[in-house]
């Protein structure tokens, strides 16, 4: 297989490990985090799609090599940078666009061929119940473990513990304080408040003055003379 066979293959396999992660992150989308329904035909429809937007890409960077080597023609200058091609390069960039257009040609048989296509949403399908399946694992490694299965419970216990000590026992002590503070602020308050009180109740006392005496009923009212 010569060289640009392998930069095709090579290519391809990236094309399609990245359309496979795109079909398994819909699936897990639509089936998990929205509650729907698994449906072939839906992902299927949907890895086409993906296949041919990745074709798109490749045809797009052939698109864009081309031009390069089109002004890198005929310059015979120092390159002042990575993208800053010269005549010398040409070949290079030709290559490169002809691995692209493989690239996409390939894409696109596969976007077309049923077979291809089942394929993918398959091995995508696998990949989606795999990361579940992994996932309630290590929930449930997590959920059942006990101090004797862990062999980190030590180290993870001083971890914990230092910090209840440094961390949430600091800031329980601190907040205590505050509290305490706050009461006797109160108490302090309600103090002066009472003291006040008997002062006042005096000084009204003694700019009123004695009482005026109210005299008794002597009974019953003489009868008038005649």
């Amino acid at each position: 297989m010569g060289r640009t066979k392998d930069a095709i293959a090579e290519g391809l396999s990236i094309a399609t490990a990245a359309a496979r992660l795109a079909v398994r992150n819909r699936i897990l989308v639509e089936t998990i985090a929205r509650g729907g329904h698994y449906d072939n035909e839906t992902f299927a429809e949907f890895a086409r799609e993906t296949l041919q937007s990745l074709a798109d890409e490749q045809d797009q960077a052939a698109d864009r090599v081309t031009a390069q080597r089109k002004r890198a023609w005929g310059r015979f200058s120092d390159s002042s940078g990575t993208h800053d091609y010269r005549d010398r390069d040409t070949r290079n960039l030709r290559r490169r666009a002809k691995q692209s257009r493989g690239v996409a040609k390939e894409l696109r048989a596969r976007a077309e061929d049923p077979a291809q296509v089942a394929a993918l949403v398959a091995d995508a399908r696998i990949a989606a119940w795999g990361d579940v399946e992994a996932n309630l694992t290590q929930r449930l490694d997590v959920e059942g473990m006990t101090a004797d299965s862990d062999p980190e419970y030590a180290t993870m216990r001083r971890a914990r513990m230092d910090a209840l000590r440094m961390v949430d026992l600091a800031r329980l002590a601190s907040q205590a304080k505050r509290r305490a503070k706050e009461r006797a602020a109160e108490v302090e308050a309600s103090a002066r408040a009472g003291e006040g009180t008997p002062d006042a109740a005096s000084s009204d006392s003694a700019e009123s003055g004695p009482a005026e005496a109210v005299p008794a009923p002597t009974g019953k009212k003489k009868k008038a003379s005649a």
